[in-house]
């Protein structure tokens, strides 16, 4: 898949069943509508993209000192937040967001590898590795001319 606006639905696709097996699984997580469940997906994806990188920045120093465990909690902070924000999904509790992060990290990683939505990572030169081929496939070869994907 090398359309960037496809990756894109598929990711946020792969975000939503992991909210939704979160508050299917998690009792203090809940929310009222699939409109609802999109509305959180998007505003989790764009805090994960722009808002969690800021966050991992400036407490890098605790989460090298947890061994990357400090990541659950910035998880569970922006799952919290998000459900203080968005009306019609609720956070209940410190605990609930721990848990329902912990299974969204985990679907979102089973899922991306199965369907090799993973990010990509520079190998050599001009030749990108996808790290998740996708339903066992060994990772796919991407020619590119000079550009910095991570």
């Amino acid at each position: 898949m090398s359309h960037p606006f496809l990756r894109l639905v598929l990711r946020w696709a792969v975000l939503a069943v992991g909210v939704a097996l979160a508050a299917a699984i998690v009792p203090g997580i809940d929310y009222d509508t699939w409109k609802t469940l999109l509305v959180v997906v998007v505003l989790l994806g764009l805090f994960n993209a722009f808002l969690r990188p800021i966050l991992v920045l400036f407490t890098l120093p605790f989460v090298l000192l947890t061994l990357g465990l400090g990541l659950i909690v910035i998880n569970s902070l922006l799952l919290y937040a998000v459900g203080r924000w968005v009306d019609g999904f609720t956070v209940e509790g410190a605990l609930a967001a721990v848990l329902g992060s912990l299974i969204i990290s985990v679907t979102n990683m089973f899922l991306s590898r199965l369907t090799g939505t993973g990010p990509q990572i520079r190998v050599r030169g001009n030749v990108q590795v996808n790290r998740g081929g996708g339903l066992g496939k060994p990772p796919e070869r991407i020619k590119d001319k000079d550009a910095i994907d991570v």
